[in-house]
């Protein structure tokens, strides 16, 4: 059932399911909580409290907002945990996981732990023999295309080069939702304002997180020529021994949509350790 909370700004949908220690989910840009349909259920079976949110402008949040940035993204983000009565495991994808590393570094005592799936958390640079890799050089036209042009043709075409290889067996059912949301008044705003924010506020903070983070990567996300350098930068970034990289070997920008049996056997098997290590 959908529940919405007032923060400053505007109205942000979320759904609660299971009880137990919180795990809040954040999607990506043109997405929204329904990205999270396969990791649910199992995180309440494992006995989690589970909150997966709508981010500002997306799924079925309020669509005018003042700024589209990872710090404000993290704003709602903990603004919500403290509604849920956190702290919180905070789980974020692409935009939201370097939100979620600003909501760590903010406010340590409302995030346990963090998640960062397929994240865009410090500045990024394109190289001309970056663009000479297919699918790097498809991913990126093709977002270019979305967002310049605003263009939800473009941003299908996207997704199908950021699934990789077999689509899950929902595909067609996920493909019909963005679509339909996507064409929404105010959703391809919202998704052309992320994607002009700079992921350096995110990068900045990397050095202030003092909670453990998981960061999960596709081996062929074409959003980067190099998926598992840049995770391993992120954690680099991070205070020494706070990180940790997994790579999801045929896993494209999706990983826990594509591979939600694997991003969920690493994501449990990170909270035991990190519950052991407490």
């Amino acid at each position: 059932m959908t529940e919405y909370l007032a923060v400053d700004g505007g109205t942000i949908a979320y759904e609660v399911a299971g009880s137990g220690p919180l795990i809040v989910l954040a999607h990506g840009m043109g997405d929204s909580r329904a990205a999270y349909r396969a990791l649910i259920p199992p995180l309440v079976a494992a006995g989690h409290r589970v909150a997966a949110v709508d981010l500002r402008g997306c799924g079925e949040s309020s669509t005018e907002w003042p700024a589209w940035s990872r710090t404000a993204i993290a704003g709602d983000l903990l603004a919500l945990i403290r509604h849920l009565g956190g702290p919180a495991v905070l789980v974020g994808h692409s935009i939201s996981g370097g939100a979620a590393t600003i909501a760590a570094a903010q406010e340590p005592s409302l995030v346990t732990s963090v998640v960062e799936l397929a994240p865009f958390t410090r500045k990024q640079s394109v190289s001309l023999g970056d663009l000479r890799l297919k699918r790097y050089r498809q991913g990126m036209l093709r977002l270019l295309g979305a967002g310049v042009f605003g263009s939800v043709r473009q941003w299908r075409a996207y997704l199908d080069v950021a699934y990789p290889g077999a689509k899950p067996a929902h595909w067609a059912e996920r493909l019909g939702r963005i679509d339909t949301l996507m064409r929404e008044p105010g959703r391809m705003k919202a998704m052309q304002g992320m994607g002009r924010s700079a992921p350096t506020d995110a990068g900045a903070q990397l050095g202030n997180v003092r909670c453990p983070v998981l960061v999960v990567m596709g081996t062929l996300d074409p959003d980067w020529a190099d998926p598992h350098a840049e995770g391993s930068a992120i954690v680099g970034d991070l205070p020494a021994g706070l990180g940790r990289l997994e790579m999801i070997e045929g896993a494209g920008h999706y990983p826990h949509d594509q591979f939600p049996d694997e991003v969920l056997s690493l994501v449990l098997d990170f909270l035991r350790t990190d519950t052991a290590r407490a």
